[in-house]
């Protein structure tokens, strides 16, 4: 196999790549989730979630990267603060029109 960088051409075998289990580990959490990480005191947006709009389909609980949907005998019951970033996915994948919504501002 040859890789062409930056005009250098590189003649590969596989024996200088190494096997799955000699690389070292990286990126890896160390505790139970993003539950330990309170992420929400750098967001720039705020999930506005209205319950009377709301299908509680759990499509937003389901893509929310930081659980941040809380949920209780399976609907969904409002956003937990301090574990929200704003990503705005929530409120992007809700079906309904009305119930997820984002508005300016980080603080609540």
């Amino acid at each position: 196999m040859t890789v062409q960088i930056n005009d250098t051409i590189r003649k590969l075998d596989k024996k200088s790549f190494p096997a799955w289990y000699e690389i070292p580990l990286g990126g890896t959490l160390v505790s139970e989730g993003s539950t330990d990480y309170h992420t929400g005191s750098w967001r720039t947006k705020r999930p506005i979630w209205n319950a009377e709009e709301c299908s509680h389909c759990m499509i937003c609980w389901i893509y929310c990267p930081e659980t941040a949907i809380k949920v209780e005998g399976g609907k969904v019951t409002g956003i937990d603060t301090t574990l929200c970033k704003g990503c705005g996915i929530c409120a992007n994948e809700c079906p309904r029109e009305n119930a997820m919504t984002m508005a300016e501002g980080g603080e609540y």
